[in-house]
């Protein structure tokens, strides 16, 4: 993957500090995957580069303060943020009405759910902070709860697989088809609760 391999030699080099400051990237909308960045981080580890738990946690730190950082520019400067050029172009029109339609549709869960949706985690935590209707505590949590799933998925993968990348990027492959396939039913549960809530509030006089 071409990503990987811009990644690899920065990281060698570099080490924690590179691959936190990348999840910070990522976590302002750069098009950067998230999931490979941790797992050239898992690479590292898994050639003697870096320890894999250490990683784990900078892997934690990296990815939560980046999306706590694009929360609280949503709860401070709103509107103001989509005004600058430079951030319209991460932020666009389409996908802040994306996040803002599945954000009125399933609450608080979409910000779990954003986790694994590169497209939309940034548009859907600056909205959660723009709309002042979900506390820092609240998104912490389901942030948080989110990260402790992809995190040490990513990293652990790439530790194991650092000696055998053809079946590492395979199961890389396979768990982010496995992850969209979950996230469509999920999707498709909480639509229809939804739909079941709106009608039975209809029939009420």
């Amino acid at each position: 993957m071409e990503v990987f391999n811009f990644l690899m030699p920065i990281f060698t080099e570099y080490g924690y500090i590179a691959v936190f400051v990348m999840l910070l990237i990522c976590g302002f909308g750069v098009p950067v995957p998230e999931d490979v960045t941790l797992v050239t981080g898992g690479v590292i580890a898994g050639l003697g580069y870096a320890d894999p738990h250490l990683m784990f946690a900078v892997g934690m730190a990296g990815v939560m303060i980046g999306d706590g950082l694009m929360f609280t520019l949503g709860r401070v400067y709103g509107q103001r943020m989509q005004t600058l050029p430079g951030f319209r172009r991460v932020l666009t029109p389409e996908r802040f009405e994306k996040a803002q339609q599945a954000f009125q549709k399933y609450g608080k869960w979409v910000m779990f759910v954003a986790r694994f949706l590169p497209g939309l985690r940034t548009p859907v935590f600056f909205s959660a902070g723009m709309s002042r209707r979900v506390s820092f505590t609240t998104w912490f949590v389901m942030d948080g709860l989110a990260a402790l799933v992809s995190v040490p998925i990513w990293v652990y993968l790439g530790y194991f697989g650092a000696l055998n990348r053809d079946w590492m990027f395979k199961v890389l492959h396979q768990f982010q088809i496995g992850i969209f396939v979950l996230l469509g039913v999920g999707a498709l549960a909480l639509g229809w609760v939804w739909w079941r809530r709106r009608r039975a509030s209809q029939r009420l006089p």
